[in-house]
């Protein structure tokens, strides 16, 4: 049930409660939820002091008759009901009383007395032995009203573009830790009594208990408001018992559609042009590969999102599921209740689907199910977990064996890593001796094409030749004439590369980007399964491991992460350091 259910089913709850109290005490009931927020508020009549501490509210008055309506709560003193009765009676006024809940009378007493905005300093994040900044948040959140603790934490992790927030519990205090950009960085230790407010809430909202010595994982949603717009956060929950209490971790996920979008994610043209050609027909298995936080997800919704058209049925499994996407039905498995994804694509293929995503193929039985739905007419996208594209075929032939059928399947593995941007406010800098020799080793035989643009200049090559125009006849003469050329002209580029004048960037750290980077970028991988690929499939070779398979496909011009995170380096977008961290 989402979060919003919850509060109107607790508010229902609650009203007829407040009703069945009406009854009891001799009261009218009222239920104010239709014009709560909107009513013209009667002033003047009671101080607001006597509202906060009597519990009474004026609903109406009535100038021609001389009366008077009032909103009481089962908490307002009996004699002080009496009171008002006599008084008014003794000035010739009618007066009458409402049973509220006491919901409609908080929410009408902050119309009467709306509270004073208290502005809080925003949380930064700390730079390697930065405690002073550590400090400074942590006594920001102790500062922080007990009702409002636990959504600025959550409004200031999304303003710092956090995908994790990390509650731990330590010997004598409670560190609180942001994942931002991939990398979790300590943001302030807290009181315990702002731990349990923390856990206070995640218990109501996302249903995990606070007792439980069992992990646990819940889900909730919060509507953020920046500027007038509004977008909605589903935060998944997943809590653990340690040592000293219940960590938790909740992941921030932006429900936002228009950012699954192919378009967003920073592919280059050969790249984009291969996700296009492949998800453009109706048959097939492709597949996403890499770490836990790698970005399989947002590519996988991504490509969802460019086939969602009218006239195609697309049904996801998932565990959970992370982004709702408008025209997919979306399918939970509960795989910790006992569900399987191998069991619910069998049922979904009744449906006479055009595209299936599954979630993740995690065994033998789902692989298989999923490879016999992509020959049968059906679109399969799903995710695996692997470190590269060559090693997640030599995953799946260990998982299912030699499969003939599998080789017809399969037509692209994708593998990806999100690494830091630099920021403008880059350094260049020339390489060092040992980072030459090593951008050397990793671009040797790269097609010369992937060069073009990079201020590097080379005096050897080990690349592929360029390949010939036979056909010249007389129509086609002139085309293959400038083809050549161009072809020429981009091949002595590549040729004139220098690694002795390599310009790589360092980050510079500014008030805006501490750290000197701005977001993430997508390293990808892509494996277009062709004939010399499916014999390893088929069992055709002999010798079937990742090296003989990466070597292939290398042969055949495919660009590995660590070459595709060298040539970003080289063109100034991240640092060699990140790509050794991340890849």
């Amino acid at each position: 049930m989402e979060e919003s259910d919850i509060q109107k089913k607790r508010r229902e709850n609650e009203e007829q409660a407040t009703e069945g109290r009406a009854k009891i005490l001799g009261l009218p009931y009222l239920d104010t939820r239709e014009f709560e927020k909107d009513i013209p508020l009667i002033k003047g009549i009671i101080d607001v002091k006597d509202m906060h501490q009597n519990y009474v509210l004026p609903l109406r008055k009535d100038e021609e008759e001389n009366a008077y309506q009032f909103m009481v709560t089962s908490q307002t003193p009996r004699t002080v009901i009496e009171r008002m009765r006599r008084e008014y009676s003794d000035e010739g006024k009618a007066i009458a009383f409402y049973l509220v809940s006491g919901s409609a009378y908080k929410i009408f007493m902050l119309r009467y007395d709306p509270p004073i905005e208290v502005k809080y300093d925003d949380i930064k994040i700390a730079g390697e032995g930065d405690s002073e900044t550590i400090a400074s948040v942590s006594q920001t959140l102790n500062k922080v009203s007990t009702e409002k603790v636990f959504d600025f934490l959550i409004e200031q992790a999304d303003k710092l573009g956090a995908s994790d927030i990390h509650i731990e519990n330590m010997r004598s205090e409670i560190r609180i830790r942001m994942r931002v950009d991939g990398l979790l960085h300590p943001v302030a230790n807290i009181d315990r009594d702002r731990y349990r407010i923390f856990m206070g809430e995640l218990s109501s909202r996302a249903n995990v208990s606070t007792a439980s010595n069992k992990p646990q994982s819940g889900h909730m949603q919060k509507d953020i408001t920046v500027g007038g717009a509004t977008h909605t956060l589903n935060i998944r929950v997943e809590t653990i018992p340690t040592m000293y209490g219940q960590d938790a971790v909740l992941r921030l996920f932006n429900f936002d559609e228009t950012l699954l979008n192919l378009d967003l994610l920073g592919l280059s043209r050969e790249e984009r042009d291969e996700i296009d050609e492949v998800i453009s027909h109706p048959r097939g298995l492709v597949l996403m590969v890499g770490p836990t936080g790698s970005g399989k997800s947002t590519t996988l919704y991504s490509m969802l999102n460019a086939l969602n058209t009218s006239d195609r049925k697309i049904i996801t499994l998932e565990d959970p599921i992370e982004y709702g996407i408008t025209g997919i039905s979306q399918i939970p498995i509960n795989t910790n209740g006992g569900g399987s994804f191998a069991e619910g694509l069998r049922s979904v293929l009744r449906l006479d689907p055009d595209v299936v995503m599954v979630g993740e193929i995690r065994d033998a039985d789902t692989a298989k199910t999923a490879i016999q739905a992509s020959i049968t007419g059906h679109l399969v996208l799903s995710s695996f977990h692997a470190n590269s594209t060559a090693a997640a075929f030599s995953r799946m032939i260990d998982l299912i064996g030699v499969n003939p059928i599998f080789s017809s399947s399969i037509r692209l593995i994708v593998a990806q890593r999100l690494v830091r941007k630099l920021s403008k406010s880059k350094q260049p800098r020339q390489a060092t001796e040992a980072e030459k020799k090593y951008i050397h080793k990793v671009l040797d035989g790269v097609d010369p094409k992937f060069l073009k643009g990079i201020k590097v200049s080379r005096t050897k090559t080990t690349s592929r030749p360029v390949k010939k125009v036979v056909d010249l006849t007389a129509d086609k003469l002139d085309i293959a004439v400038e083809a050549t050329a161009a072809e020429k002209a981009l091949e002595e580029e590549a040729r004139t590369f220098d690694f002795d004048n390599v310009v790589l960037y360092d980050p510079v750290p500014t008030e805006k980007e501490p750290f000197g980077y701005s977001g993430r970028m997508v390293i990808m991988e892509q494996l277009v399964v062709d004939e010399e690929i499916a014999k390893y499939i088929r069992g055709d070779v002999a010798d079937i491991n990742t090296n003989a398979i990466e070597k292939t496909a290398r042969e055949h011009g495919m660009l590995t992460l660590e070459q595709k995170g060298v040539l970003a380096a080289l063109r100034g977008e991240t640092t060699l350091e990140e790509i050794s961290r991340v890849i």
